[in-house]
């Protein structure tokens, strides 16, 4: 389905499954599809709700970086929960869209029934090391304009955050860059440019106002997202931290077992304290 959002763009969104609502935020370069690792098992207990974000996928594209704030595009996602008549479901979401779950639990916490953030971070807090990941964003979105959109792809991925998915086979790693190959060059370097990690708001000095209970994921081999984790847990008031085993940053595609298992208990035992 498509979700017309205020300014006339549109979000795709696809619904499967029946019971509690989960919705499903890829990361940047991904899409909806990136989830099929573990979407048939989430929608034996869960309606899942996975959305194509700005500029990804099968959604509207967008070359203005404005738009992709994260402040704007929570918004858009709880449009989309409008649509589907979803009133505070369980975030989900990895990388980007596990900043994006971070925000709308500070931005929109009536919404918010519950988050897991695989993989995140709420942002930067030292002005420097904004400004130092600014820069490094901007290099990536040039890349994108020069080099054209199968090189960027090719650099992206054999950056070292990623090193542990080569050891799923080509098959997979294939299956993983026609994706990313499916999105539009003018978009990915407008969202570097509009939500990157060192443009966002930083929510560090927030995340004891966070009420939804928070599950935060990462991949054993993860040592930098583990760490985050960690001491988002010291400052949100019901956090936990769990290490998904035989994984790195994408805990989802890496070892989709051991994240569904995760995912589910929590969300379960989420619902019935409530």
């Amino acid at each position: 389905m498509k979700v017309e959002l205020r300014d006339g763009l549109a979000l795709n969104a696809e619904c499967r499954g029946d019971g509690p609502d989960l919705l499903l935020l890829h990361g940047f370069t991904g899409a909806r599809l990136a989830w099929e690792p573990v979407r048939a098992e989430l929608t034996r207990d869960f309606r899942v709700i996975a959305v194509d974000l700005l500029g990804h996928g099968d959604s509207d594209r967008c070359a203005d970086p404005a738009r992709y704030a994260l402040e704007k595009q929570v918004d858009d996602l709880v449009r989309v929960l409008d649509a589907c008549g979803s009133r505070t479901p369980a975030w989900v979401g990895y990388s980007m869209g596990g900043r994006l779950s971070l925000a709308a639990a500070v931005l929109r916490p009536e919404r918010v029934g519950a988050l897991v953030a695989e993989g995140a971070t709420p942002g930067l807090e030292e002005p420097e090391a904004r400004r130092e990941r600014v820069r490094a964003d901007e290099d990536w979105a040039s890349r994108i304009e020069s080099e054209g959109l199968e090189a960027f792809v090719s650099a992206w991925m054999d950056q070292p955050l990623f090193e542990s998915q080569h050891r799923l086979g080509p098959a997979v790693l294939a299956e993983e860059r026609r994706r990313r190959l499916g999105n539009d060059a003018a978009c990915l370097a407008a969202c570097l440019r509009g939500a990157g990690t060192g443009v966002q708001p930083s929510f560090w000095g927030r995340l004891a106002d966070v009420r939804a209970p928070c599950l935060l994921l990462a991949g054993e081999w993860d040592v930098k997202f583990t760490g985050l984790a960690r001491r988002m847990a010291r400052q949100i008031p019901d956090a936990r931290v769990r290490g998904v085993p035989r994984s790195g940053h994408a805990t989802h595609l890496e070892n989709p077992p051991g994240w569904t298992a995760e995912v589910r208990s929590f969300v379960r035992r989420t619902l019935n304290e409530e």
